[in-house]
């Protein structure tokens, strides 16, 4: 992925505008972007249209991340081996095909199916944008200047997506959250022969680790599927134990795989590296917190407080903009004082703000129960962000911060999928015990989420303090993020 965008030789084709080549890696990435966001207002429509139990609802989001982070370091080594206007061209045509068949969905496996082809192309779409992006430009200005719109655009995709989601499911239904993608895609894939110069890819010899991507997808979708089915099937029944074993036996087999090959998909070794080997486990528990607090709030805010789908998505509009702005002036601070104050006083504010969300009530007002505490880890995250972008290629050599910055975003988006499986459990559960002790079901599903939040915020305070009592602290000069380092999606 660091390897530049082969450019075409002087006369040999007509001249392309680099920034028409970034125009369009921005409008796939923003599409991919997208899609994490808008899904989320609809999920209630969505368990209506389709009859989801309360467990199951959560495959929507899970399957879609499983997919995208088991196959994305795959991803971008597939667009350096197979050439990357090829490999971008495919992964728009199958993200497309996949929206269409989410649209046209007639029952929860149907979707979850569309859900996991969109992950998949996603985890193709997001390498290879920005590795386009970061060929097309000469290191210097010009580049740091291009990834720093790209990033924007990326952020203002999620913030977009929350209203999106809400404006086209109540006018139009759930379905067009997954249409809106369609034409987008097509047009974007029509255009990519025309703006991005051919590349034939790598003249490495050099092998293509499959075997591991497959294994460590399975094994983690085994994972989350024996959590999530667990308070149904009880934790000790033959299929949860089932479940288990089989993602033990497949995970093993992915450390065997990448061991003994020559060509892994993850070097093993890499983790070696303390402030690596941290800030992967804390971007683990981030977004294990971060997911399931997305996903409870939109449940909480249609499903307890009757807001409609638009409704939701304006209610959703501070939280996503204060993310945006602390970002922002996280890099600002992390130059100051460096990325460990920074990064743990992000995960503590964030896990604070999630412990505050324990106190919605069923007859609470967003105004209190849910703004003054998602404002708080609003800000948590986006000091969260970039000091844990950064600090996780400290100490890289130059030629795997490709990998240290792709293991960074996997990290965070399978610790998404594991969080929402365990968050999602431990609501489940609640929400049974209450319901068996005759709580009304409303009260019973915020008792649930009560559970849930208390976990999350856990879960954020035992990352901040692997921060404080294992990472050591580095000034970092400058403000701009190394190249490989982009990040590739956000969280909302």
């Amino acid at each position: 992925m660091s390897t530049l965008l082969a450019r075409p030789a002087p006369g040999s084709v007509r001249s392309i505008n680099p920034w028409a080549v970034f125009g369009l890696a921005a409008v796939a990435q923003f599409m991919v972007v997208l899609d994490a966001s808008i899904v989320n207002v609809a999920l209630p429509s969505v368990q209506r249209g389709l009859h989801f139990s309360l467990a199951d609802l959560s495959w929507v989001v899970n399957i879609y991340v499983l997919m995208f982070g088991g196959f994305l370091l795959l991803g971008g080594r597939a667009g350096d081996l197979f050439g990357r206007r090829r490999l971008f061209f495919a992964g728009l045509i199958l993200f497309s095909l996949a929206s269409l068949f989410g649209g046209l969905a007639q029952s929860p496996t149907w979707l979850i199916i569309a859900r996991g082809a969109q992950g998949l192309g996603g985890a193709i779409i997001s390498p290879i944008s920005l590795a386009i992006v970061t060929g097309t430009f000469d290191e210097g200005p010009e580049r740091n200047r291009a990834l720093g719109i790209f990033g924007s655009i990326a952020g203002a995709a999620g913030a977009f997506g929350v209203l999106m989601g809400g404006i086209l499911t109540s006018s139009f239904g759930w379905q067009w959250v997954f249409y809106v993608n369609v034409p987008i895609g097509l047009a974007a894939a029509a255009l990519s022969p025309m703006l991005i110069p051919a590349d034939h890819g790598s003249d490495e010899r050099r092998g293509f680790d499959l075997a591991g991507a497959i294994t460590v997808t399975a094994g983690l979708v085994l994972l989350v599927y024996g959590l999530v089915e667990a308070p149904n099937k009880g934790w000790g029944s033959a299929s949860t134990l089932g479940f288990m074993a089989g993602a033990a036996i497949l995970l093993a087999a992915f450390i065997a795989i990448e061991l003994r090959s020559r060509d892994p998909l993850v070097r093993l070794g890499i983790f070696r590296i303390r402030s690596l080997s941290v800030t992967n486990v804390s971007g683990l528990l981030a977004g294990a917190a971060m997911f399931a607090m997305f996903y409870f709030i939109s449940l909480y805010l249609q499903e307890v407080l009757g807001y409609s789908p638009l409704k939701t998505g304006f209610a959703y509009l501070p939280l996503a903009f204060g993310i945006i702005l602390s970002a922002g002036g996280a890099s600002v601070l992390v130059t100051r004082f460096g990325f460990k104050p920074i990064l743990a006083g992000g995960l503590i504010l964030a896990g604070l703000g999630l412990f505050w969300l324990t106190q919605i009530r069923v007859d609470g007002t967003y105004l209190q129960d849910v703004l003054p505490p998602s404002l708080a880890i609003a800000f948590g995250l986006g000091l969260t962000f970039v000091p844990l972008t950064i600090a996780a290629v400290q100490g890289v050599e130059r030629s795997e911060i490709g990998l240290a910055s792709g293991l960074i975003n996997t990290s965070l988006q399978v610790g998404g999928a594991l969080g929402l499986a365990i968050l999602s459990t431990i609501s489940t559960s609640r929400f049974n015990d209450l319901l068996a002790s005759h709580h009304n079901p409303s009260s019973a599903l915020v008792g649930g989420f009560h559970y849930a939040f208390f976990a999350g915020g856990i879960f954020m305070l035992v990352g901040a303090a692997l921060v404080l009592l294992l990472l050591g602290n580095t000034r970092v000069e400058g403000t701009s993020l190394p190249a490989g380092a982009m990040p590739l999606e956000p969280l909302e």
